[in-house]
């Protein structure tokens, strides 16, 4: 008889968007031309320097163990880097190196969450929060975010979580949002710093999208007094940079916060490859002007995107603050159809046409919070950005079509309508 797996890995979620992703791979492979707006991962090469220098660590075979903090260089040149773009008054000690930035969930829980806290969650949320909450067997609270509200924190949800959950602890907070590309603003940012401020709450500030704000510039709760000591940042190459695969991320936070999750790197990674530090530290360094050009065809694809997805009736978007994603509300065409959003996506994707699809993600695969809105990312070529806003409302009119892939997907048969706002 086999053993008996975990409670905990038997109930884990995963982040849907890489499923998905599997099912367009799949489809492409036998023929199907698909539009892949399901990943959030960038279509432009790595940043120049990034590649010469990670190649020149290869030759140099700086491929042996190093400290698990980081390489000192590295850490000196990202604390230089978020104080010189985000005012943030780090050292070399605040920053931690870690493979991306999504295993800092993990360290953050187990640096300040106990057995049955409860950590805030704005929702719709990136999805693996949860599992990494769960790996402490606490509670995640769920606060909805609003597209009434540009997706913004309200500060009177952080306040009603601290005075009536019997054990707050901690606060998940993300900005740039993703799913949704909503911005929180500085004087939000002052507001949760003033009220959380010597209180035994701790902040995972989530700030993957730092380059893909439209409008000014990124803030952090780091910027705000005394919050270094209540609260880790991560930060990732993926985006700014299109390093994805390189897998590279850092932290930051207090000497002391950054000491213990130091520790967790050691019993679990050793280390992050000293080529990827390497080949990072040049792109923080030198690669400012390609990464802000880059950054503008990014927005542009957001602009089309945003647009073209506003003239279709029943799909309403806010105008774009941040991310690379775009983030409609489908209700009334979900309730229209009897169909709920992640339906309405993988009808797009397989049932739609026999031979083209366009790969998106249903909002209620960041939350249930997410139900009847679609979250598409923009990491195609324009002109397939066209093709697939071209092609959604001849899905949509395609009712016959989606009736079928509801009789041989019955889950997708939406019980009860969505609210629109």
């Amino acid at each position: 008889m086999a053993v008996q797996l975990s409670d905990f890995s038997r109930q884990l979620t995963v982040e849907t968007a890489f499923s998905v992703l599997a099912i367009a791979k799949q489809l492409k492979a036998a023929g199907k031309d698909v539009v892949e707006l399901e990943i959030g991962d960038s279509p432009f090469p790595s940043t120049a320097s990034a590649k010469r220098e990670g190649i020149k660590a290869i030759e140099a075979d700086q491929s042996h163990y190093c400290p698990s903090p980081g390489l000192p260089a590295f850490r000196d040149g990202a604390a230089r880097f978020v104080k010189r773009e985000f005012n943030i008054p780090a050292e070399g000690k605040n920053v931690i190196v870690a493979p991306g930035a999504k295993v800092f969930e993990q360290f953050f829980c187990e640096a300040f969450v106990n057995p049955g806290d409860g950590v805030l969650v704005f929702s719709p949320y990136f999805p693996t929060y949860i599992p990494n909450i769960q790996r402490r067997n606490a509670r995640a609270v769920l606060c909805p975010l609003r597209q009434s509200n540009d997706f913004r924190p309200e500060v009177s949800q952080i306040e009603n979580f601290i005075n009536t959950d019997p054990s707050p602890k901690a606060i998940f907070l993300n900005s740039p949002q993703n799913p949704t590309g909503g911005v929180t603003t500085e004087q939000d940012l002052r507001d949760i710093a003033d009220l959380i401020r010597g209180k035994n709450i701790a902040v995972f500030s989530d700030e993957p999208y730092c380059h893909m704000v439209w409008k000014g510039r990124h803030r952090s709760l780091l910027e705000m007094p005394g919050m270094m000591d209540q609260c880790v940042a991560a930060y990732t190459f993926s985006k700014s940079y299109s390093m994805s695969g390189w897998r590279l991320g850092f932290s930051v936070s207090s000497a002391e916060i950054s000491d213990a999750i130091s520790k967790m790197i050691n019993t679990t990674l050793s280390c992050t490859p000293p080529i990827v530090q390497l080949a990072g530290l040049a792109a923080l360094d030198q690669d400012d002007m390609e990464r802000d050009e880059t950054m503008q065809l990014f927005y542009q694809k957001v602009l089309l995107l945003n647009q073209g997805l506003n003239k279709i009736p029943g799909f309403k978007a806010i105008d774009p603050a941040a991310t690379f994603y775009v983030f409609p509300n489908v209700a009334p065409v979900c309730n229209k159809l009897g169909i709920t959003s992640h339906g309405l996506a993988l009808y797009l994707l397989e049932g739609a046409d026999d031979k083209f699809g366009v790969a998106c993600l249903g909002g209620e695969c960041f939350g249930e919070a997410g139900g009847g809105f679609l979250r598409f990312s923009c990491a195609e070529p324009n002109d397939r950005l066209q093709q697939a806003l071209d092609f959604l409302p001849v899905a949509i009119s395609r009712t016959d079509r989606i009736g079928k892939y509801l009789e041989t997907h019955p889950q997708f048969k939406l019980k009860t309508p969505y609210s629109v706002e």
